[in-house]
């Protein structure tokens, strides 16, 4: 897949290349005009140094803490990040999880996969008229907070 950048001079190429060592990151960045990166890969300085034309790093996630951002500055690359674009999805995991839990449904998978059926010992609880307690309202918890009561179809926010 190739695609345009209006900050660009060269085309994007989607390839998707994770594990690498940082001797093949820096030799994979020699062209490129734009970089993006997940928490795990360390963007240093001596990285941008192997990449003249670097002209963006895109932090898939929160924070930039693994970017050298005074030594991106000091050359001219823009860094920036996305912190909301993984913020539904772990909100909906995270309920998603919360009724697995309600309902036994890891016990139940367990007792299935051992060729046992033991239907009434897995019942669980039902949600409805239950409340929500979240703790920490940051991006993930307002998220939450604010699926959980439509999802129980009850909303006791003052």
């Amino acid at each position: 897949m190739i695609r345009a950048c209006s900050l660009c001079a060269t085309p994007i190429f989607g390839d998707k290349q994770t594990g690498l060592t940082p001797e093949l990151l820096r030799d994979a960045l020699a062209n490129a005009d734009g970089l993006i990166v997940r928490s795990e890969t360390k963007v240093t300085s001596e990285l941008m140094d192997a990449a003249r034309k670097l002209r963006v790093i895109g932090r898939a996630g929160v924070g930039v803490d693994n970017i050298d951002v005074p030594a991106a500055t000091a050359r001219g690359i823009v860094v920036m990040n996305a912190p909301d674009g993984n913020t539904i999805t772990t909100a909906e995991h995270t309920l998603a999880l919360l009724i697995a839990l309600a309902r036994n449904i890891p016990q139940a998978n367990a007792s299935v996969k051992a060729a046992k059926w033991e239907r009434k010992r897995f019942i669980g609880a039902e949600l409805q008229g239950k409340t929500l307690g979240v703790v920490g309202l940051g991006r993930i918890g307002r998220a939450v907070s604010g699926a959980g009561p439509r999802f129980w179809h009850e909303d006791r926010r003052p």
